[in-house]
């Protein structure tokens, strides 16, 4: 395959960078918000975070990372910012993404999951939580028979009406289709205790112009959202048995960024209401979008406003609203930044006078 010509390339790009690079501001804005928590620091390079809520007692909650390289591992911190080195999965072949999901049947037991693409082994690996045992016998091929392999993105989806869990996948290259460049996977129990994939379906636009990695599912609402980097946010039903699935329902933010459009979190203020949080990466900044849309217009997500944030050439983030204790007991907002590093914010701070708080809740 055509990928695979090119696979030790692509390994020393990985290595030495890319070729040509494009930074945006070396240095917070006046008046940025700033983080509650600097996370200690990974080998090689932060990329994506996800938050597992623990349930019985949520000071005690963990934030997962990718640190991507050839070399690369899925890190775990604590609300301390500490990482938990009992924890950290290493020896993945540039890990890129990560997301978490709650009661997957697995062994005839409801389990924590985190899911994180191996990009360059080209495969999903599932870790159970908090003990990040691995339950995937390996991993899972994914974009199987297809040129473009190179997984990036990936956002989870537990759907209401049966439990099933899906995990909606993103990839890199050139080779990459127009329509169809997303696919998805329904992950079981084969029977065995061990986590399978099985092909749902392929959907999902894409402009052409650079990549698509940041994916985010609205689970309450049922919608996923994904980063056409240099073109705007394209929103999907997540049910690939939902009436027209595989038909758009909505692309905003088409303008007001430096250039690239990159993670995207959901902040819930209320059943159906909040806010969908953009990270503009070159200008250090968090676009916030209304979730709800506008009255008769489900779909339209009004641009709210910018909030700067310390963060420098923010990549991945991730946002819950639950209460994590006394420094984020309105939520707390994950965000990648330059120098290996995660930024914890508390949601207070990043809401400031403009944006509503969600009451003190747990977990979903």
């Amino acid at each position: 395959m055509t990928t695979s010509l090119f696979r030790p390339l692509l390994l020393a790009l990985a290595l030495v960078g890319p070729l040509v690079a494009k930074p945006g501001k070396t240095e917070p804005a006046a008046g940025a918000v700033k983080p509650r928590i600097v996370t200690e620091p990974t080998k090689h390079d932060t990329d994506d975070p996800a938050i597992w809520i623990n349930r019985a007692n949520p000071a005690e909650s963990l934030v997962l990372g990718t640190d991507k390289n050839v070399d690369g591992a899925l890190y775990v911190w604590g609300l301390d910012g500490k990482i938990r080195h009992d924890k950290v999965i290493r020896g993945l072949v540039r890990p890129n993404n990560v997301d978490v999901a709650y009661g997957l049947t697995v062994g005839g037991k409801p389990v924590d999951v985190a899911v994180v693409t191996e990009r360059y082994a080209h495969r999903l690996r599932v870790y159970r939580l908090p003990d990040m045992a691995p339950i995937d016998g390996g991993g899972l091929p994914i974009f199987s028979q297809e040129l473009a392999r190179d997984c990036m993105g990936i956002a989870l989806y537990t759907r209401p009406a049966d439990g099933a869990l899906f995990a909606i996948v993103s990839r890199s290259d050139f080779q990459a289709p127009k329509q169809g460049y997303l696919h998805q996977y329904r992950l079981i129990d084969d029977g065995t205790g061990t986590v399978r994939a099985v092909f749902t379906r392929s959907f999902g636009e894409w402009s052409g112009k650079k990549e698509i990695e940041a994916i985010a599912v609205d689970q309450e609402l049922g919608f996923v959202y994904y980063a056409d980097e240099n073109f705007g946010i394209r929103k999907y039903h997540a049910d690939p048995a939902a009436k027209d699935a595989d038909e758009a329902l909505a692309v905003f933010g088409l303008e007001g960024f430096a250039e690239d459009r990159e993670g995207i979190s959901i902040y819930a203020t209320g059943p159906g209401t909040g806010y969908i949080l953009v990270s503009d990466q070159q200008a250090n900044a968090v676009r916030v979008f209304r979730r709800e849309g506008e009255p008769n217009r489900p779909h339209e997500h009004t641009f709210l406003k910018t909030v700067d944030i310390s963060a420098i050439e923010s990549d991945g983030s991730e946002v819950t609203s639950a209460d994590l204790g006394p420094a984020f007991s309105q939520g707390l907002f994950v965000a990648m930044s330059n120098g290996k590093v995660f930024h914890f914010y508390s949601w207070a701070d990043l809401a400031g006078s403009d944006l509503k708080r969600a009451a003190p809740r747990g977990a979903p």
